[in-house]
């Protein structure tokens, strides 16, 4: 992401009301749910905008989840307690504007994910997400994800492993 974005919590002053980057599930849902879903703090949502119009360019949303030890692979377990389940920050959703796709800027919202779940006050150890569809796992495979729990479309990635990877591909 470079300097004509701005990237923060979502807030009443964002104009969300002309957003479509395709998916009319996750265009309704920034318009409509979103704010309500931040203020009953069932999930955080962050945008970045175009700084010279103010244009909501991307969204993504993040909440505390949990998921079964059992269902992860043991590379990802081996230095994990053997409680029931560990806790992950779940990435919701994750949608770009159709007019500022192809700029990089989902792999920048997804930085941002793992950077504020690793920040974070709650302990977690990883970024989870249900992907919409094949393209969308190709995605967040391209990012370093994988799957889990034996469904093709549920993925995982340690935050340690994304920020390696992260500050590797930034050194480059």
């Amino acid at each position: 992401m470079t300097a004509p974005f701005r990237l923060g919590p979502l807030g009443p002053g964002h104009d969300r009301s002309t957003f479509s980057c395709g998916v009319e599930a996750l265009d309704q849902y920034l318009v409509r749910q979103a704010s309500q879903d931040v203020r009953r703090r069932v999930s955080a949502c962050y945008v970045v905008t175009e700084v010279t119009s103010g244009k909501v360019a991307g969204f993504y949303t993040l909440a505390a989840s949990s998921v079964p030890l059992g269902d992860l692979s043991p590379d990802l377990t081996k230095r994990l307690p053997r409680y029931p389940t560990v806790p992950v920050a779940r990435v919701g959703r994750l949608a770009i504007d159709k007019a500022f796709q192809g700029r990089k800027l989902g792999g920048a919202l997804l930085a941002d994910a793992a950077l504020r779940a690793a920040q974070s006050e709650v302990a977690v150890f990883a970024l989870i997400v249900d992907a919409k569809d094949d393209d969308a796992a190709a995605f967040y495979r391209h990012h370093g994800f994988e799957p889990f729990g034996g469904n093709g479309r549920q993925l995982i990635v340690s935050l340690e492993r994304f920020i390696q990877a992260r500050g590797s591909s930034q050194r480059h």
